[in-house]
């Protein structure tokens, strides 16, 4: 893990504040809040990895989506995806339904218990990551939301521009 310059800071770096500098910065508090994520969501009433409760989150976003749309959505092998499913289906948070229209194929839904589970895990990570802005000084967290409304303008930009060379 890199480190945001606190004591024993052996790591060389950019100078001050250039894009490299924060980046390294960036990298490590996107590390701190995986690990914040992955140990609040533990803590939940049912023990998931972080595969599947993407999954879960997936399939809360668009009910219904097919095996193969959640593969591609994932970036995982259709039996992988199976799998998954499967394993889900298993613990009650997950169900699989004829399509209407076709059917050779499948759609999935949460079942209230899965939509239960997420919104337990989504309450945990929300007291973890208010509780770690809490311990910081209010100037800072100003400092921290202007900072990344203005990443994600600059972000927004840029994936347009590159959309436009895709094209």
């Amino acid at each position: 893990m890199t480190d945001l310059g606190g004591p024993g800071n052996h790591r060389a770096r950019g100078p001050g504040d250039g894009p490299e500098a924060v980046a390294s910065q960036i990298a490590d508090a996107v590390e701190s809040l995986t690990a914040l994520w992955s140990f609040a969501a533990q803590g939940a009433s049912l023990r998931l990895s972080l595969h599947q409760l993407r999954a879960l989150r997936t399939v809360q976003a668009a009910p219904g989506l097919n095996l193969t749309a959640l593969a591609e959505s994932l970036d995982i092998g259709l039996p992988t995806a199976s799998r998954l499913c499967d394993r889900l289906a298993a613990a009650g948070l997950l169900e699989r339904t004829p399509h209407p229209d076709a059917r050779r194929e499948v759609q999935l839904r949460l079942t209230a218990h899965g939509q239960h589970v997420l919104v337990d895990v989504a309450g945990r990570r929300a007291q973890a990551l208010a509780a770690a802005l809490a311990a910081m000084k209010p100037a800072e967290r100003t400092a921290l939301s202007e900072g990344l409304r203005g990443f994600l303008a600059a972000r927004d930009s840029t994936s347009g521009a590159d959309g436009a060379r895709e094209r």
